[in-house]
């Protein structure tokens, strides 16, 4: 009795373990894969031949262990469908990126020679602008632009010799600018920029921005060494790309000539781009016709300017703001004299040929100085702006000498766009037209049109570079010029667009001195019409 039912026993034992393990087999299986499982029995005939040894069970039970492992097997040994789909996509990325490979190892080939690198990360940048303008100078009664720009050929009146006939400013097309450069990062926090200027008039290349430097710097932040703009005098800190105006106003040119000089600036900006700063020390002597300054007495100045945009819309990201900002530079005049620079002088607001207002060179200067103030207001389309500069020039003998010029303006996108501002630098930025302008034929026939943006504005200029508060021979008479100009801007895209100028100016208090015949001294007093047109491109 108790040898059956440990026989019982063990049968039941082993037919548990047998469904167990089988169960854990199919389990552990999963459902994505349709595999083809054999129901496992007992062999029935050992149960009912009565074949209930101990032997026999042991060895039904190895089989069913070996048809479980065989199971096991052909579980592992199945691929998903999941993973034959991520195995095809990755062998065509394979198949792919050799081919790219070989096709930018050919172009490394093609380029052997061409263009290369000398440094580890190197970025580089092209670019370039192109500005092509038109100058017509309308005959008036005061012929006094015929005076200021054919002073050698002019017959001035002197006793017993009349004036000769009026010789008339001849118009002009010409390129104003023809730009490329090249600027980037070197490694780790160096950078650089040259731009070669192809239209500067003197029959040769030259160059305008020319510098290397280090950025992320403690303190100075950002350090440029090279040929770079003056910090003073909004107007010129602005691009000619973003400039309202064809061309800037006296005192800004007057004081500032051509902005560019060799020297070293420090560049600075708050986390919250609130307020920005720049100074540095400069040569006063133009340089970018030639390789630099060669010389004895070197014309230095210090120059510094600290702005703020004092309002900034967040809502309408930019659309209003406010900035305000005052510069100062403090000049060597007496090596500026001793250099054969001419202090302070400048054009009539468009390309003439000579300098119309002029202080020449002050010999018995001593020390020079300026002080400027910016307001920049932008509601939406409409801009107001206005600046104000002062000279004071210490002589040694004489009595000191002081001159001043500002302007205003106001700006208004008949089309609704708003003129951009650069908080990093204190600038104007690039407008971007809500349409570009274009003119074509759809598939239909059918003639479509875009409008680009556009823009009105006026702006009236002063600019007095004459100081005759003391004797005649102590003395300057550089000329007073006031200026009302009226602008119109078309603008086809972010970097192309045509700009028109009407200038109604006058010029007083000006002497000219050596005309013709020699040694006679005219003083001269008019008015003058100037008309101008610029198309332009960037890139």
């Amino acid at each position: 009795m108790k040898n059956t039912f440990n026989q019982q026993a063990i049968r039941f034992s082993s037919a548990l373990v047998v469904v167990f393990i089988s169960t854990m087999a199919i389990a552990q299986q999963p459902r994505e894969t349709d595999l083809s499982i054999e129901t496992v029995e007992f062999n029935k005939s050992l149960v009912s031949k009565g074949d209930t040894s101990e032997a026999n069970i042991l060895a039904e039970f190895e089989s069913l262990k070996l048809r479980i492992a065989e199971l096991e097997q052909d579980q592992d040994s199945a691929p998903a469908p999941i993973d034959r789909d991520l195995r095809s996509r990755l062998e065509n990325l394979e198949t792919s990126s050799e081919k790219n490979a070989g096709e930018v190892s050919s172009l490394k080939s093609s380029l052997n020679g061409v263009l290369h690198h000398s440094h580890k990360n190197p970025k580089m940048n092209f670019f370039g602008r192109i500005h092509l303008d038109y100058w017509g100078f309308p005959d008036v009664a005061d012929p006094v632009a015929d005076y200021l720009e054919n002073t050698d050929a002019y017959q001035w009146p002197s006793p017993g010799v009349p004036a000769g006939p009026n010789l008339p400013v001849k118009e002009r097309w010409n390129f104003r600018r023809v730009r490329i450069g090249v600027k980037g990062d070197l490694n780790d926090n160096m950078l650089y920029k040259y731009e070669a200027e192809f239209a500067g008039g003197s029959g040769k290349t030259q160059y305008r921005d020319l510098y290397f430097g280090f950025k992320g710097l403690p303190v100075f932040q950002t350090v440029l060494i090279g040929n770079q703009k003056r910090p003073y005098g909004l107007d010129h800190l602005n691009s000619s790309r973003y400039n309202i105006f064809i061309e800037r106003p006296f005192v800004i040119e007057g004081f500032n000539q051509d902005a560019r000089r060799l020297g070293i600036c420090s560049y600075g900006l708050s986390e919250d781009e609130r307020y920005n700063w720049r100074f540095g020390f400069f040569s006063q002597r133009y340089t970018q016709d030639s390789s630099g300054w060669k010389g004895t007495n070197f014309p230095g100045e210090l120059a510094g300017r600290w702005a703020t945009t004092f309002w900034w819309d967040e809502a309408s990201d930019g659309r209003g703001y406010g900035h305000f900002a005052v510069s100062g530079v403090l000049g060597d005049a007496k090596n500026a004299a001793l250099d054969g620079i001419k202090l302070y002088r400048t054009r009539p607001e468009a390309r003439s040929d000579k300098r119309w207002l002029d202080t020449g060179v002050i010999d018995d200067a001593e020390m020079s100085s300026i002080i400027g103030l910016e307001y920049v207001l932008n509601v939406g389309a409409f801009q107001f702006c206005g600046e104000y500069l002062n000279s004071n020039v210490s002589r040694k003998t004489a009595r000191d000498l002081q001159f001043d010029g500002g302007y205003f303006y106001v700006a208004y996108m008949l089309t609704g766009e708003h003129m951009p501002w650069n908080r990093k630098s204190g600038t104007l930025a690039r407008l971007k037209p809500f349409e570009n302008f274009f003119l074509v034929r759809d598939c239909d026939g059918c003639l479509r049109r875009g409008t680009g943006a556009w823009q009105i504005a006026a702006r009236y200029s002063k600019a007095d570079f004459t100081d005759q508060d003391g004797p005649i021979s102590e003395n300057i008479y550089g000329g007073n010029g006031h200026s009302l100009t009226l602008d119109l801007n078309w603008y086809w895209n972010p970097h192309a667009r045509m700009q028109f100028n009407w200038l109604v100016g006058a010029i007083k208090d000006r002497r000219i001195t050596n005309p013709n015949p020699p040694g006679n001294i005219q003083d001269v007093n008019g008015d003058y019409d100037i008309i101008g047109a610029r198309w332009m491109v960037d890139f």
